[in-house]
């Protein structure tokens, strides 16, 4: 097949992946939907809780009572509803065309799909949704699925209609085994960072609804505490801190083989640093000068958000080295 025709079935891959996307979308705010709706079962079964006592006329008295309101139960002991598994299904099956799309990619530019913005955003988004579904081996995070399917289908929609190039050969400085290696452990930081983040997020809205300011929004009586949310998201960005280490490590080696130096106060790699500092702070401030709750999760929003910013206003406005993002 020709380069044209691959990179053409490429889009419609990833084209399907984001209709898929979409409808799991919908799944699963519709599962949210309906966790507002249910009365868990344990308020029906609760005992009542005695308030007092009144007394007649006649000397008799008689107890006044009302039920009690019990906790939900854990996150983990709900059982999956139709909408979630429905979901969850859909997810999986659109993650499999958008990785097949990407593939595609590589094999049209007999390359990895991460050279310029366009495929970084097919890469990245990917990654994040694989890690996602990975995750869940190890703790159900189902609930983040509307957050990360829906953060997918924006990354994919920016990337095909406003990043989009044709398949060109690489760049010189490009043109080396550290394209393999730097770029791709970079996504798999951003991916922990990306669940981090939403971990975060839902923490703090848990948070206002343990404090009886969110009092409405029922369905988050099915899903963690705010402290096991942030324990949680601690652990997943301490993950994300890792690769992103190795990045701005790899990033310097890489620097030192293309242009001669190690470091150069070009635009992208302040930024690669100022990201690094932000989560290593957030790290040490929880760690050491026990920043918990919500300025720690504010801390992790602004990380991730940082690089948002590295990856999209950085690539796209500022001149520099690091100017690939073929547009």
């Amino acid at each position: 097949m020709t380069t044209e025709t691959l990179a053409s079935y490429s889009l419609v891959a990833i084209y399907s992946a984001m209709a898929v996307y979409l409808f799991a979308f919908i799944a699963f705010t519709l599962d949210l939907a309906k966790r507002s709706a249910e009365t868990p079962a344990a308020l029906v079964a609760a005992p009542a809780a005695k308030i007092g006592k009144l007394s007649s006329a006649g000397g008799t008295t008689a107890t006044l009572e009302r039920p009690a309101v019990p906790s939900a139960p854990p996150a983990s002991q709900r059982p999956s509803g139709r909408f979630e598994r429905v979901a969850y299904a859909l997810t999986i099956l659109g993650w499999l065309l958008h990785v097949s799309g990407t593939v595609l990619r590589g094999v049209a530019a007999h390359r990895v799909p991460w050279a310029n913005m366009f495929e970084f955003s097919l890469t990245a988004s990917a990654i994040i949704v694989g890690v996602f579904i990975v995750v869940q081996v190890w703790q159900n995070l189902r609930f983040l699925g509307a957050y990360i399917t829906g953060f997918a289908l924006i990354v994919l929609g920016f990337g095909t209609v406003g990043f989009y190039v044709n398949v060109v050969p690489l760049p010189p400085a490009l043109q080396s085994y550290w394209l393999v290696i730097h770029v791709f452990v970079a996504t798999l930081g951003t991916a922990f960072f990306a669940i981090g983040a939403g971990l975060s997020l839902v923490q703090l809205i848990q948070a206002r609804r343990e404090a009886n300011k969110f009092a409405g929004l029922k369905f988050l009586d099915t899903i963690p505490d705010a402290v096991k949310l942030e324990n949680l998201a601690y652990r997943v960005i301490v993950v994300g801190f890792v690769f992103w280490t190795f990045t701005l490590m790899a990033g310097a080696i890489w620097a030192e083989h293309a242009w001669g130096r190690y470091w150069g106060w070009d635009t992208k790699e302040v930024w690669t640093f100022i990201i690094w500092t932000i989560f290593a702070g957030y790290i040490h401030a929880r760690a050491t000068r026990g920043w918990r709750g919500s300025r720690s999760a504010w801390l992790a929003i602004i990380g991730f958000s940082a690089v948002m910013f590295n990856f999209t206003i950085v690539n796209l406005f500022f001149k520099g080295l690091h100017a690939y993002s073929g547009l």
